[in-house]
């Protein structure tokens, strides 16, 4: 027999279905391309956002609200030690599914954002694929809006002199 849904449940489960494919590849910039990890960080997140839903929808902008969760989720998850572990062979591909495949580069972002400080990768996937303002990126950060800066001109430069890199070699 089925329970009786809790009111606003309805309007989560709508914004979830809505959001889901924009909070998978936002995680799944932010795990450096580990889409296993990514999943973990989502559901974390939607886990979370289910039990602080009354207050969040009541929030003037759910969507920053979520992707603050989204970075705290995916900082949290970092933190525990059994995150480090690494299981034998190559990472499998997202099956099917994969939000990226049509982008041709994405092998190359993937692995420079891989090799980014988790910190700066935060900043720039909050930054540029969630175009998210300065000043929310350094609240869900902790951080100044300085730091914040400072943490995009690093990442982006260090992202350029990576993926130049990559194209010498490709084509050398």
């Amino acid at each position: 027999m089925r329970e009786n849904p809790r009111p606003g449940d309805e309007a989560y489960v709508s914004y979830v279905t809505a959001r889901l494919p924009a909070l998978q590849r936002a995680a799944f910039l932010l795990c450096g391309g580990d889409v296993h990890r990514a999943d973990d960080v989502v559901q974390a997140t939607i886990t979370r956002l289910y039990q602080h839903w009354k207050r969040v929808s009541r929030s003037d902008n759910v969507d920053a609200y979520v992707h603050r969760m989204l970075v705290h989720a995916f900082v949290d998850e970092r933190r525990h030690s059994w995150s480090r572990v690494q299981l034998g062979g190559r990472p499998m591909e997202a099956a099917g599914g994969d939000p990226h495949s049509g982008v041709d580069e994405r092998g190359s972002l993937v692995a420079a954002l891989r090799r980014l400080p988790p910190r700066q990768r935060a900043v720039l996937v909050m930054r540029f694929l969630l175009d998210r303002p300065i000043e929310e990126v350094a609240e869900a950060l902790k951080c100044s809006v300085g730091t914040v800066k400072s943490q995009s001109s690093r990442g982006l430069e260090a992202l350029r002199s990576m993926l130049a890199t990559m194209e010498e070699h490709r084509n050398g």
